[in-house]
């Protein structure tokens, strides 16, 4: 399971929208499938801390998760990206 608010959201030309918070709950990995606000599913197509890639992001970590599929419209500040499970707030 994996619980992130987003802090804020940007786009990077020719790679997608970018949603960086801190790890919450749980760990995420790169290719996992995440929803936002409880919407249909996306794929996680990189993980950025530090202006660096990982592969992993764990509980505490602060990172940007890149998703190239979506727009900024698509995010927002206060958003709530979950995988693998309901969370109750």
């Amino acid at each position: 399971m994996f619980r992130m608010t987003v802090q804020d959201v940007f786009f990077i030309r020719g790679r997608g929208a970018v949603a960086t918070g801190r790890v919450q709950y749980g760990e995420l990995r790169v290719g996992d499938e995440v929803r936002i606000n409880d919407g249909p599913g996306v794929r996680v197509d990189a993980i950025e801390a530090f202006r660096k890639k990982v592969d992993i992001a764990t509980l505490g970590d602060n990172v940007g998760l890149l998703f190239k599929k979506l727009t900024t419209s698509d995010l927002a500040a206060g958003d709530v990206i979950t995988s693998g499970g309901v969370f109750l707030a």
